[in-house]
């Protein structure tokens, strides 16, 4: 027999095992084509980076509304006069602008940090085995109500920051808290049918919480549009009401909040409810007692601005943990696989041909 050589045996077997494997020209633009099933088919997230992302989108979604207030608060609202670019030949603001250029122009870029969270949130849940088709759609979700409101910043800075507009661009903002704070409750959920802990009367007081929430944010929207923090320092209509008569209508709508969510806990403790909706409900009754003593002290000292920008954090806050109040009333665990069908227990060979070759 002849004798190998040794190093060519160790090098045919590396040869062997650095074989690569053949890429058509079809598979190329795979990624192209669809890459958020690309990314899925060979990433698998864990539970908990699924949690951060959505909650990451929901802490951007509520920093672009404290963010875009201190815009208008600044008075930098059209710091950037024109829009989508800053001014009609630069897509960026330019060092004539000051200051004001420079904030407004960091909330536009700000949006784009936004889109990064929001993308991130939806390819997390993509990806998350096994697939939740309704945790990918509250992403996208987001990501369109994004878009819509980003078109309608640019059309508030068009029209020269009127009221209407601007009362439109918050309220849109605050459906995007909505959907994000649902996609981050649904993250620590599982798909199963939700079932009720509490009884229907309970469910019906905390949607008129809700209810009476959404009024008590679309009044102070008119509280904005109609009192002295315009957005700039030039002069910008106002909504033509009086607004310490709207001041005050907001001003009872939130003791009817505050009211109702006592109701709410003394009612969840009358009927022993389980420890989770009287824990948010406490919490936001905390809140919302942080919020009205902000709301009196910025009244009183007139409006200055590190108050109000105070105050619209704690609305986004408020309105978060009412929705959390709403989706704390039901539980939805982890689907049940179905159960497997049992086989037929098989009786015992009765002869040495059945039972086969000994």
């Amino acid at each position: 027999m002849t004798a190998t050589d040794p190093r060519e045996s160790v090098h045919k077997r590396t040869l062997t095992m650095g074989r690569v494997p053949n890429v058509t020209r079809a598979d190329a633009p795979t990624p192209l084509r669809n890459p958020l099933a690309f990314i899925a088919a060979r990433w698998t997230p864990d539970p908990r980076t699924v949690r951060r992302a959505a909650l990451a989108a929901l802490v951007m979604s509520v920093v672009i509304v404290v963010t875009g207030g201190a815009v208008r608060l600044t008075g930098s609202g059209l710091g950037c006069p024109t829009w989508p670019k800053c001014t009609e030949d630069s897509i960026h603001n330019t060092a004539e602008m000051g200051v004001h250029g420079y904030i407004e122009f960091g909330n536009r870029l700000l949006t784009y940090v936004l889109c990064a969270a929001v993308g991130w949130a939806i390819v997390a849940a993509r990806s998350q085995k096994p697939y939740r088709r309704s945790l990918t759609r509250l992403g996208w979700a987001q990501f369109w109500v994004v878009m819509g409101n980003a078109v309608l910043g640019g059309i508030v800075v068009l029209v020269g920051l009127n009221p209407y507009t601007v009362a439109a661009h918050f309220l849109l903002s605050s459906a995007l808290i909505a959907v994000a704070t649902v996609m981050w409750q649904r993250t620590r959920e599982g798909d199963a049918e939700p079932r009720p802990l509490v009884g229907k009367a309970v469910q019906q007081l905390v949607w008129f919480l809700v209810g009476a929430s959404v009024l008590l944010i679309a009044v102070g929207t008119v509280v904005t549009g109609a009192g002295p923090h315009a957005g700039d320092s030039s002069e910008v209509a106002r909504m033509p009401v009086d607004w310490e008569a709207v001041a005050k209508l907001h001003a009872v709508l939130a003791w009817i909040v505050v009211t109702l969510t006592f109701a709410l806990w003394f009612v969840l403790k009358a009927v022993d409810a389980p420890s989770g909706p009287l824990a948010r409900t406490r919490e936001l009754f905390l809140i919302l007692l942080a919020q009205g003593v902000i709301g009196y002290v910025q009244y009183f000292t007139d409006l200055p601005e590190v108050l109000v920008g105070a105050h619209m954090f704690g609305s986004c806050v408020m309105w978060i943990w009412v929705l959390r109040v709403l989706l704390s009333l039901r539980e939805r665990p982890e689907e049940t696989a179905p159960a497997a069908t049992p086989v037929p227990a098989q009786e015992p060979a009765t002869s040495a041909s059945i039972a086969g070759p000994r």
